[in-house]
């Protein structure tokens, strides 16, 4: 894959991304998917600038090659992250919830690459105006917070738009996936399900074992009255959202509803009421592997890599 936009950008060997999953994508996982080959992100979520850091450095002693951080721009810690990114001189931040603009020039001067994830052409235009390094376009098939367009149609459409290399992100857990991403004139692609249910995840075993018993139509939506969608895995929890939408609830009862329940799901294993954030490719994933084989079996089956390469030039 040396010839892909992506891994010359950034130095790694294959062109996938494991997504920042908040309570999920920590130093173990972010570290087991760059030394297999990929780009492991450690999520920071709403956590405190000093348990980022402590990820980061455990991740520095876990791998020697490039890995990320997932930056939530609404996090209440933000500027303390921001400065955590600045001293440790992290090779890769994405970026959800907002414009990282202003951070851009300093993220340059220490050379770490920006890498925004959007969820529409407006959004990814501007971003690269801004100047960042490259798009992940994410599609609604994502899980957790999600926006209206399906990957198949926004990838395409935001690779017509700009100019920078484009990640597509959303319904991905296998090469077929892979393949098709190429297809929509993608330049990698970002997994996130599929990753959680790894050997190396650090995530309670009731939060895999609901992945892998979910079916086609277990990944729903909730909350879309209020703007802020999320996708997560049928179960009481989304039984209570329905029933406050049905009765038109307040934005704040919604929230109070939510406050807390990824945690309870990945950390303390309820998976009754606790928020099971999972892609519509849930109903894919039928076993646990190691990161290692995960990434060879997307990109080392025979015939991969060769379409992926002549596919490349299609944009």
């Amino acid at each position: 894959m040396s010839k892909n936009r992506v891994c010359e950008l950034l130095g790694i060997e294959y062109p996938i991304f494991q997504g920042g999953m908040a309570w999920v994508s920590e130093a173990n996982l972010a570290a087991a998917v760059s030394n297999a080959g990929g780009l492991g992100i450690i999520a920071a979520g709403n956590a405190p600038a000093d348990i980022v850091q402590t990820e980061i450095r455990k991740a520095k002693k876990l791998t020697t090659k490039p890995f990320g951080v997932n930056v939530m721009l609404l996090s209440p810690f933000l500027e303390d992250v921001m400065n955590v990114i600045f001293e440790e001189k992290v090779a890769v931040i994405t970026t959800g919830a907002g414009n990282p603009g202003k951070y851009i020039p300093r993220l340059k001067e220490i050379g770490t690459k920006v890498i925004p994830v959007v969820p529409s052409v407006a959004l990814a235009k501007k971003m690269e105006r801004d100047g960042v390094d490259a798009i992940i376009a994410e599609g609604a098939e994502s899980g957790g917070h999600v926006g209206e367009i399906t990957t198949m149609a926004l990838v395409p459409q935001v690779v017509d738009a700009v100019s920078i290399p484009v990640i597509a992100a959303g319904g991905i857990g296998d090469k077929r996936g892979v393949v098709a991403a190429f297809a929509l004139g993608a330049s990698g692609v970002q997994v996130g399900t599929r990753f959680l249910c790894s050997e190396e995840c650090t995530v309670h075993d009731n939060y895999k074992n609901a992945i892998l018993g979910a079916k086609d139509r277990d990944a729903v939506v909730t909350g879309r009255t209020t703007g802020h969608p999320v996708r997560i895995l049928k179960n009481k929890l989304v039984k209570e959202f329905e029933r406050l939408e049905a009765s038109r609830a307040p934005k704040e009862a919604f929230e109070n509803l939510g406050l807390g329940r990824l945690r309870d799901a990945a950390k303390d294993g309820d998976v009754e009421m606790g928020s099971i954030m999972a892609g519509q490719i849930a109903g894919m994933v039928n076993e646990i592997k190691y990161c290692k084989e995960i990434i060879q079996e997307m990109f080392d089956t025979k015939g991969v890599l060769d379409y992926i390469n002549s596919s490349h030039t299609w944009r």
